[in-house]
C-alpha cells in the first residue's frame, strides 16, 4: 500500500509533526506498523484545506494530512477526521461535497492518539467541516491544536507521529455519525471502546439541512454499513427528520450498546442474525448482549411463562445479567423481551442452560417459591379490597397500612394483613429443574 504523508510549509502544526516523523524514522527502532507500507512525504506551500485534486498526479492509496488545529475556544487537543462540506464551503472544498474517508485508519490513529497523548491533551474525532473535498483517494487529517503553543509543542508532535507510525487498522465496523458538537464526544468514546469506526460525522446543527442525497454521499464516501445517532444531542423535531431520512434511505442504525457488544462478530454473521430475527418475530428490533463468537446463528427458546415471570420480578437485574450471556434479545414496542433468543450454534446448549438458570434464580430471589420435582411454584399474596370492605374497613389510609404489612383497628377489632390477603399459585414445568437451581 502506498501512503502519502502530506504537510504544508505554511502550517506550523504540520511542520512539527513532520519533523517528529523524520526524527523517529531516523532513530534506530523496531519497525513501525506503517513501515510495512510504501511511505513518501509530500510538502505543499499553501494551506492544506485548499488542496483539492492534490491526488490527481499522486500515486497513493491513502493520504494522511499532518496539520494544525485551531478553534474559537482553544484547548490542547489531538484530533483526527475526514474532510468535506455537508452544507456550505466556508473553509475550502466545494459545497455539499465529501472526500473519501478511511474509517479503519482513522480508528487506528485515534486509538494511538489516546495512548500517546501528553498530559493535558484531549483526543477526539472532529466532525466533517472543511476542505479539501475534491479528492478520489481515501484520506484523513491528523491534527495538533489549538494554539501556536501546541502547534510548536515537540512532545505533542512526537505523540501524533508515533500514533501515525503505529497505526495498524483492525477489523472495524465502518459507520457514519450524526449529532454532537465539533469534537464528536460520543463517537470518540465509541471508537475508543469498540470496533465502531467513523468516517463522515454530521454536527447537530447540520442535521436539519440533511437530505437523502447527502446521507447517501456520507455512506458512499465512508464505505459505511450503518449509522450511529447521538440522540441526546439532537432536538426532537430534527431527530424525527433524521429517523425518517435514514429509514427512507434504508440505512441501518446501531446503538452504542450494540457496538460495545459486537465483540468479534463479523458483519456477515450480524446480517444473518438480523435475517433470523425477522423470520422469528417480523418487525422486531435486536439487541446484542454478551459478546457472541463467530459462527452460525441459531434460535433458542425459553418457556414464555418462566420468562415473563422473571421479567416482571426484576427487569433491571434481568437485563444486567443478560449482558453476561452471548446472545441476542428480540423485542417489539409492546413486548420488550420475546421468549426466542439468538446465539451461536456451538454455544446454544450452554447459553440456553444459563438463560433458564437466570430466570429461575431471579424468580426465587424475588418471590416466595417452592420446588417439587420438575415444577417451580410461585406463591403470591395480594391485598384483597373486597375482603377489606367485608370486614368494614373503609377505603383510604388503612388500606395502605394493611398493604404495607401493618395491622389496623376497626372499633374493638384488630385486622391483620393476613385477613385481607388472597393467595395464588403459578406452577411452571421446567424439565430437569434441579440443574438450574
Amino acid at each position: 500500500m502506498k501512503i502519502a504523508l502530506v504537510s504544508s510549509h505554511a502550517d506550523p502544526g504540520g511542520f512539527t509533526i513532520h519533523e517528529a516523523l523524520l526524527s523517529l524514522l531516523a532513530t534506530p527502532h523496531e519497525p513501525y506498523s506503517l513501515e510495512r507500507h510504501e511511505l513518501f512525504h509530500h510538502r505543499v506551500r499553501g494551506r492544506l484545506i485548499y488542496q483539492d485534486h492534490l491526488d490527481r498526479d499522486m500515486d497513493a492509496d491513502l493520504i494522511i494530512f499532518l496539520s494544525r488545529h485551531s478553534s474559537v475556544n482553544p484547548v490542547p487537543v489531538l484530533t483526527v477526521h475526514v474532510t468535506g462540506n455537508i452544507s456550505g464551503a466556508e473553509f475550502g472544498g466545494m459545497e455539499r461535497s465529501l472526500a473519501p474517508a478511511a474509517p479503519a485508519w482513522m480508528h487506528a490513529v485515534l486509538r494511538g492518539l489516546a495512548g500517546n497523548a501528553p498530559p493535558g491533551y484531549r483526543v477526539a474525532y472532529e466532525v466533517t467541516h472543511h476542505g479539501p473535498s475534491e479528492l478520489t483517494t481515501p484520506s484523513l487529517f491528523v491534527e495538533v491544536g489549538s494554539t501556536e503553543k501546541e502547534w510548536r509543542d515537540e512532545t505533542a508532535g512526537l505523540a501524533v507521529a508515533r500514533s501515525v507510525l503505529s497505526a495498524d487498522p483492525a477489523d472495524c465496523i465502518p459507520l457514519i455519525g450524526f449529532g454532537g458538537t465539533h469534537y464528536a464526544a460520543r463517537q470518540t468514546h465509541i471508537a475508543l471502546n469498540s470496533r465502531g469506526a467513523f468516517g463522515h460525522i454530521a454536527h447537530t446543527r447540520e442535521v436539519p439541512s440533511l437530505d437523502a442525497g447527502m446521507v447517501r454521499q456520507m455512506l458512499e464516501k465512508t464505505g459505511a454499513v450503518a449509522a450511529y445517532i447521538d440522540k441526546k444531542a439532537i432536538p426532537g423535531k430534527d431527530l424525527s427528520h433524521l429517523d425518517a431520512l435514514l429509514a427512507g434511505c434504508n440505512v441501518m442504525t446501531l446503538t452504542e450498546g450494540d457496538l460495545n457488544h459486537f465483540g468479534g462478530l463479523s458483519w456477515e454473521t450480524y446480517q444473518k442474525i438480523l435475517a433470523l430475527a425477522r423470520e422469528c418475530v417480523p418487525g422486531c428490533s435486536v439487541t446484542l448482549h454478551g459478546q457472541c463468537p463467530e459462527g452460525e446463528p441459531v434460535v433458542i427458546n425459553v418457556d414464555s411463562v418462566l420468562l415473563d415471570e422473571a421479567w416482571k420480578c426484576n427487569q433491571g437485574e434481568f437485563l444486567k445479567r443478560l449482558d453476561r450471556l452471548p446472545l441476542v434479545r428480540l423485542s417489539t414496542r409492546k413486548k420488550p423481551v420475546w421468549p426466542s433468543f439468538i446465539t451461536i450454534g456451538e454455544n446454544s446448549g450452554n447459553v440456553l442452560h444459563d438463560l433458564i438458570s437466570l430466570c429461575v434464580n431471579i424468580i426465587r430471589r424475588g418471590e416466595i417459591t417452592f420446588v417439587a420435582g420438575d415444577h417451580l411454584t410461585i406463591c403470591r399474596h395480594r391485598f384483597d379490597p373486597d375482603r377489606a370492605r367485608d370486614l368494614g374497613i373503609p377505603p383510604g389510609p388503612l388500606y395502605g397500612q394493611l398493604m404495607n404489612g401493618c395491622p389496623v383497628r376497626i372499633g374493638d377489632r384488630e385486622i391483620t394483613p393476613e385477613m385481607v390477603r388472597t393467595r395464588s399459585e403459578k406452577r411452571i414445568h421446567i424439565p430437569a429443574l434441579e440443574k438450574f437451581l
